[in-house]
């Protein structure tokens, strides 16, 4: 049986840890921490052998050298050419990971990095095909462009949009009201914006996550998804007219959008 339970670091990151019960292995993605991945280890009785990483940040990669040093024999996978120079399997876009009764298909996702990646598996958990997105995706939202352009950002974006709508966005952050209230603020009329904000508070309420998030609710909210959704263009095109912004194409009403987040 496979199972995938968030590991909370830091003050709004998640670790994803993917484990096979039957073998007691676990799969660990993006340890910002090392301590917090430990504890979860030994709480469940599972013995680490393969670590994914999306990108080079160091709160996405900071615990990997500890954790590998517990477990000498551990995969660690992950992009190649990546500045983080911990990793033992590289792999590029295209190439595929398997784990146990699972395969991801690598996705090259740069915009927030040059070297992020995606790793996708149609083999479903909990009836679900899955997504580790690192900080390319985000519930409502994406992640800042600290090394890539608009376009690269958005052309990594389209390729995660064409995914299956009942894949389920296992992103690496806690951002949602922050940027519900960003989406609510660009898209004021949209009521199933409303309406999946007041969910998604209930659940913080509650001390709950957010996370993860199905990608057909993404492409149906997420302005960061919407760049050809006419509403979209409109706000980013009145947007554009008030700071000087080229707003004609796909690329330029993205780039609105994450400029107005940037900024909000």
């Amino acid at each position: 049986m496979l199972t995938i339970t968030a590991i909370p670091a830091f003050n709004d990151n998640y670790i994803w840890c993917l484990a096979d019960t039957d073998s007691g292995k676990a799969l660990i993605v993006d340890p910002g921490q090392a301590e917090p991945v430990r504890e979860h280890l030994r709480q469940h009785d599972l013995t680490l052998d393969t670590i994914l990483v999306t990108h080079h940040h160091p709160d996405h990669v900071g615990g990997v050298n500890s954790l590998a040093g517990d477990a000498p024999d551990c995969r660690i996978t992950g992009p190649a050419g990546s500045p983080f120079k911990g990793i033992t399997q590289a792999v590029r876009p295209g190439d595929e990971v398997t784990w146990y009764s699972m395969t991801f298909r690598v996705i090259g996702v740069p915009g927030h990095t040059l070297d992020h990646i995606a790793y996708f598996s149609a083999t479903p958990v909990n009836d679900h095909p899955v997504l580790f997105c690192g900080d390319t995706l985000f519930v409502c939202g994406c992640g800042r462009l600290f090394e890539g352009t608009p376009s690269q950002m958005r052309e990594s974006l389209a390729s995660l949009r064409d995914l299956p709508d009942d894949a389920l966005v296992y992103c690496a952050h806690e951002y949602t009201l922050a940027n519900l209230r960003f989406a609510r603020h660009w898209l004021p009329e949209d009521d199933n914006l409303r309406r999946f904000e007041d969910k998604c508070q209930a659940l913080r309420d509650k001390g709950m996550a957010t996370v993860p998030s199905l990608l057909g609710d993404e492409k149906r909210l997420n302005p960061f998804l919407r760049w050809d959704d006419p509403a979209v263009i409109e706000s980013a095109q009145s947007y554009c007219t008030d700071n000087g912004l080229p707003s004609t194409s796909e690329d330029e009403v993205f780039a609105a959008v994450r400029h107005g987040k940037d900024h909000f």
